[in-house]
């Protein structure tokens, strides 16, 4: 397994997350996961993004066909001479089975190329279904980034108050995280509504006035904690899963800038 050359190690671990190889080519990938945690990863994230996948288009492709499609379908060329008799109900279903394949691979492909090693989650494109959380992350950077006067409740000079405060109402330990490195700097935070529940968000500012907030919000349904990103309303968001809380990094930088920022909180996080 060692001597496979890198593409033959991504259709390797691709074939093995589908459940396509046979026997001894599986057990020589699982020892090859075992020892090398970059590859681990990865596999790991292709198998959710299969499973999203399947979460969004599994409906569409196995819904039965209206009759009146059925109906134009089966109807012969006589009587329907200006159809042409290509498109029948098969291939309709392969066409959706090829999309499926397709999007999938697209989307494993993104997953390979933004894998930092550097981080030790696996970074994967947004599945075309947002978490609602990051959403409301994203709106809530769009409504308080701008503010002049009165972007955060609680100030960086009473950041002790700060988590102590938003601990308590998220009922969960909170931890502000040092961007220093990245140049930006702790304004403050805030408590926000996340669909009847409360949620936290920290507010970072640069020399250059530039914003990034952390969106926190208790997430207790999902289990990923691959990176992922989105984009709304102009604005980028990476988010990903630790245990029972949700983080949404959200601000309109230069993505490489947004993954080193997220990779410095994460790190900071997971101590």
């Amino acid at each position: 397994m060692n001597t496979k050359t890198d593409p033959e190690l991504e259709a390797m671990l691709h074939a093995f997350v589908d459940g396509e190889l046979d026997p001894q080519d599986e057990q020589a990938v699982r020892e090859h996961l075992a020892l090398n945690a970059d590859a681990a990863q990865r596999a790991d994230a292709y198998r959710r993004q299969g499973e999203d996948l399947h979460d969004l288009y599994d409906d569409v492709f196995t819904e039965p066909l209206s009759a009146d499609m059925r109906a134009a379908l089966n109807a012969p060329l006589a009587t329907n001479p200006t159809r042409p008799r290509i498109f029948t109900a098969p291939m309709w279903r392969m066409a959706a089975a090829i999309l499926l394949f397709t999007v999938g691979g697209l989307s494993g492909w993104w997953g390979h190329v933004l894998t930092s090693a550097e981080t030790p989650v696996a970074l994967a494109n947004a599945a075309p279904h947002v978490v609602p959380y990051v959403t409301r992350a994203i709106g809530a950077h769009v409504v308080y980034a701008s503010e002049v006067r009165h972007p955060v409740e609680v100030g960086a000079d009473q950041e002790q108050h700060l988590v102590t405060w938003l601990s308590k109402r998220l009922g969960h330990d909170v931890h502000v995280p040092k961007l220093d490195e990245a140049g930006f700097e702790l304004v403050g935070g805030r408590l926000l509504p996340d669909d009847a529940k409360p949620a936290a968000q920290f507010m970072y500012e640069n020399h250059a006035g530039q914003r990034v907030t952390l969106y926190v919000s208790l997430d207790t349904k999902r289990t990923e904690t691959a990176f992922r990103v989105v984009e709304q309303q102009g604005t980028s968001a990476i988010y990903w899963i630790e245990g029972d809380l949700g983080y949404a990094l959200a601000g309109n930088l230069e993505r490489e800038d947004m993954l080193k920022i997220a990779r410095l909180v994460y790190d900071a996080l997971t101590v």
